[in-house]
């Protein structure tokens, strides 16, 4: 071979692409290996995506879209909930208007198919103007035997109340399916005769005064965590490994309790005949006619959540501490730093991302528990998660209680979403 031809054969050879041992490009199998790897790392994950969209993402669609969207009006009265639309909302509807209107209630009577009764448009418009809903069903019973005008003078003769601008008027905002009536209702406002927004009456505030008890309940619980917490996981931190091992089952050991009995047992401690109450008694701290009501109320409530939640601060806190080198602590006293000084200066704003972590968990924990407050509340210590179950089971004003729910929700991300401005998300720490 010649000097001449060794330039021309490594050209040639460099501009070939490379070849693996069984004859396909290289360039070609690495795309092909590095699209397996992607495909086995989403088949991976397919279960966990599946789980959240079944348990998260469809109950919270439903729920945001259930806040806004009523179709009593429309399944009960389809024909007149269209032709209402158009009606300029003064005084009277004409009489075309009330004739659909009745022959819509007359055959809605006869109809037995659920969804689709006088009931549920009477419950509907009894949201708004409340002592309704015996005319509606009232009135379905008579129309059925109406069958010529004027239906206009024969409504008025069945009940006089339909001779009232505002119920019409009630009656054309109820019948669109997509309403924000609820989400006022939630806030403890309505809309009054004129179609404006107002606050509802005083003794029909019940929501936000709630909301608020809730959100200041969370806040009292979650400091009382803390508060509890910090020695305890500082304890379990300082300790030989063979007694906080011991210690740490204990703070464990209710979580392999079911949460109904420890609620119960608080219960049966904190009643005025209970456990704490006969101590009391005993070492005259109290007289016996002067037993402290401390359960059905906010005062049991916030004990029995202390407790339940007190791990949930514990843990984070424990994990943080624990990678914490003693001899931090020793060098700063070493240099002459007083064991306040070198605690508060040294050791505690290492431990801030298991604080964050813990309070972030118990509050966001704390602001929507249910057993617990429906259990040892009482009527004074029930959170905002009780109003919305009760409407959920007990009212069926799923709607009300959608629009809780989401009320409910927007409190806590706009909570996280301040605490990741004064604190970051990416300085928590778990664990």
């Amino acid at each position: 071979m010649t000097d001449a031809t060794i330039p021309s054969a490594s050209l040639s050879t460099a501009s070939q692409p490379l070849i693996a041992a069984d004859g396909i490009p290289l360039k070609q199998k690495l795309a092909r290996t590095t699209r397996r790897m992607k495909i086995r790392a989403f088949l991976l994950t397919v279960p966990l995506v599946l789980f959240l969209i079944i348990s998260f993402v469809i109950p919270i669609g439903q729920m945001l879209y259930r806040s806004v969207h009523n179709p009593a009006g429309t399944n009960v009265v389809p024909n007149f909930a269209q032709a209402i639309q158009n009606w300029d909302g003064e005084g009277i509807p004409s009489e075309e208007l009330i004739e659909i209107f009745v022959k819509d209630l007359a055959l809605a009577s006869r109809n037995r198919e659920v969804g689709k009764t006088v009931g549920n448009l009477a419950t509907r418009v009894n949201y708004e103007l409340p002592g309704s809903r015996s005319l509606f069903t009232k009135t379905a019973r008579k129309v059925r035997k109406l069958e010529e005008g004027p239906y206009t003078q024969a409504l008025f003769d069945i009940d006089k109340r339909w001779n009232n601008p505002n119920l019409w008027f009630t009656l054309k905002r109820v019948t669109r399916d997509k309403t924000l009536s609820f989400y006022l209702a939630a806030t403890d406002r309505k809309y009054d005769e004129s179609g404006s927004i107002v606050m509802a009456d005083e003794l029909y505030q019940i929501y936000l005064p709630i909301l608020r008890k809730t959100i200041l309940l969370s806040a009292l619980i979650t400091a009382l965590c803390f508060i509890i917490a910090y020695p305890v996981a500082y304890l379990l931190s300082t300790l030989p490994l063979r007694a906080s091992n011991l210690l740490m089952i204990l703070v464990l050991l209710p979580f392999w309790t079911s949460l109904l009995v420890r609620t119960s047992a608080w219960i049966a401690m904190l009643q005025k005949e209970g456990i704490v109450n006969n101590i009391l008694v005993y070492l005259g701290f109290i007289a016996e006619e002067q037993r402290i009501q401390m359960i059905y109320n906010a005062t049991g409530t916030v004990i029995a959540m202390v407790h339940i939640l007190l791990p949930f601060m514990i843990l984070p806190l424990y994990s943080v501490m624990k990678t914490i080198p003693p001899s931090y602590m020793r060098a700063a006293r070493s240099m002459g730093a007083s064991n306040t000084y070198a605690f508060t200066k040294v050791y505690f704003p290492q431990t801030v991302p298991g604080i964050a972590a813990g309070t972030l968990l118990v509050f966001i924990l704390a602001i929507g528990y249910y057993i617990t407050p429906a259990l040892v509340g009482g009527s004074d210590g029930l959170l905002i998660s009780n109003l919305i179950a009760d409407h959920i089971k007990k009212t069926l004003n799923w709607s009300l209680g959608a629009a809780l729910g989401t009320i409910l929700l927007v409190v806590v991300l706009i909570f996280y979403w301040l605490y990741n401005r004064l604190v970051g998300v990416d300085n928590l720490k778990f664990g």
